[in-house]
């Protein structure tokens, strides 16, 4: 059982302060079983070699996180896991070696946890079956299974090695999208898509249920429909009621920044700001309208924050510009439906005041909140994608360049496949290092986590990017140190 540590507090106050606990959730089988019929549908641009993704990549992720956040889990036991890495004990939530910690939190081993719990386990195997149209009988069965093997089912839609029972949730790696932790509250979102219904609701249960989250039972707030939705004719994105965790970023203690973009809707973000406010969690909401495009999906595929005054960034959406002098003319006549569609737009509304205020572009944004919100004595500074050269930008921006995850102020975590930004980093003066050469120091104490400054830690790629989102979708704080 996942217990809360003397020192666990459910409280994120900005994007960057020290990192102190995070939930994720390792690649299972049901991704390896995407088929490339069924892929988009389960919201992935290809299938991905799963052993890969897991030895080879995200199993390093977990190794830094833990010395970051706990490392008496690790320290001392690199030589040994890695020895012992091609059956993967340390790494599976259902074995007895697992690293089980309180801090780099695993979501199957919370689920596993409330099951056993003879009347959750009965409620959440209904609901699942309910939503996935099983048979009487399975659902029996079902309720029967021991709760480790029922959570490893819930995730991975397979029975065994052989039969599968409904879908995969192959999104759940990307822990963010289920919900965000805002000061001492825990916001719990809608998703755009069908495909992630059971991971909603598996969220829904742990969060409510577990005891880590006992003490902040009261403080956890569901995005409502909006009144008598099922009446109102039309399918169009804005109609909808979706927001997920990507277009969310809670950037200071009384500010938060929600995107309205392929899967967040101007409904989600309508309902998220009146939710907000009545309990008052926030006093400031900026919405950062983005194309809804598959490009960009959410506002953490546009931007994220490494310091309290350095961002990265797409350029070409992060300002609206007017064209160059020397532009050519169909620049000054492009059709003005297009280039409202792909313009940005950014209004932010306070607490108490009538009259929302309106910014120019992202980088002015950007600028207001490291300025004023974070009080930085120094100029803001921006790191573009690709560093600013076409095509790299998209390229780059594609493979998750701008989807960093801040472990500290000024430390982040991004895909070793982005050479231009890497380049761009490293002119704004940010030490590079691969994670398999950061993770040697650290168990040699050639370095020291805490140590660490300005520094883009590398990780590998291959397989990861291909799944559409960077260690900022792979992540969902829960404590971060306030930096105010």
């Amino acid at each position: 059982m996942i217990k809360p540590g003397k020192d666990f507090e459910l409280n994120v106050s900005s994007e960057i302060g020290q990192l102190r606990a995070l939930l994720i959730h390792s690649p299972d089988n049901g991704l390896g079983r995407v088929v490339p019929s069924k892929a988009q549908d389960w919201l992935f641009e290809d299938i991905v070699h799963l052993d890969s993704m897991r030895k080879n990549e995200y199993d390093y992720y977990i190794k830094l996180l833990l010395y970051f956040l706990d490392p008496q889990k690790i320290k001392g036991r690199l030589k040994e896991i890695d020895a012992r890495e091609h059956n993967r004990n340390f790494f599976k939530p259902d074995n007895k070696e697992f690293y089980s910690s309180n801090k780099v939190i695993e979501i199957q081993s919370l689920l596993a946890d409330i099951l056993q719990d003879e009347d959750i386990r009965n409620k959440l195997t209904a609901s699942v079956c309910a939503i996935e149209s099983c048979n009487y009988r399975l659902q029996q069965r079902l309720t029967d299974t021991a709760p480790a093997e029922l959570a490893k089912i819930f995730i991975s839609g397979s029975l065994d090695s052989n039969e599968m029972i409904f879908a995969p949730i192959p999104n759940l790696i990307f822990s963010r999208d289920i919900g965000i932790a805002i000061n001492s509250f825990m916001l719990l979102n809608k998703p755009a898509k069908k495909a992630r219904s059971r991971e909603t609701l598996l969220a829904r249960y742990i969060f409510f249920n577990h005891p880590l989250f006992a003490a902040y039972r009261d403080n956890i707030l569901e995005i409502p429909e909006t009144v008598q939705h099922f009446l109102r004719p039309g399918e169009e994105q804005d109609e909808k009621t979706t927001l997920e965790g990507g277009d969310v970023m809670m950037i200071s203690p009384n500010h938060l920044v929600i995107g309205c973009s392929e899967r967040t809707s101007a409904s989600g973000a309508n309902e998220a700001i009146k939710l907000l406010f009545a309990n008052d969690v926030v006093k400031k909401i900026t919405i950062v309208k983005i194309p809804h495009r598959r490009d960009y999906m959410h506002i953490d595929t546009v931007f994220t924050q490494v310091k309290r005054n350095v961002w990265v960034l797409l350029h070409s959406l992060a300002t609206n510009q007017l064209p160059a002098e020397d532009s050519e003319p169909i620049a000054w006549f492009a059709d003005k439906k297009v280039k409202d569609k792909d313009r940005t737009e950014i209004i932010q509304f306070e607490k108490g005041k009538k009259k929302p205020r309106t910014f120019n572009g992202i980088e002015d944004l950007l600028n207001d909140i490291s300025q004023n919100d974070l009080h930085s004595t120094e100029p803001t500074k921006f790191i573009y994608s690709g560093n600013d050269t076409f095509p790299y930008d998209a390229r780059e921006q594609w493979t998750d360049s701008c989807n960093l995850l801040a472990i500290k102020e000024g430390v982040v975590l991004g895909y070793d496949r982005n050479d231009k930004t890497v380049e761009a980093f490293r002119k704004n003066g940010f030490q590079v290092i691969k994670v398999k050469d950061l993770l040697r120091k650290f168990e040699t104490d050639e370095a020291d986590p805490q140590n660490l400054r300005d520094t883009l830690i590398l990780m590998p790629s291959a397989e990861l990017s291909r799944a559409r989102g960077g260690f900022h979708c792979m992540s969902m704080p829960l404590q971060r140190d306030a930096i105010i």
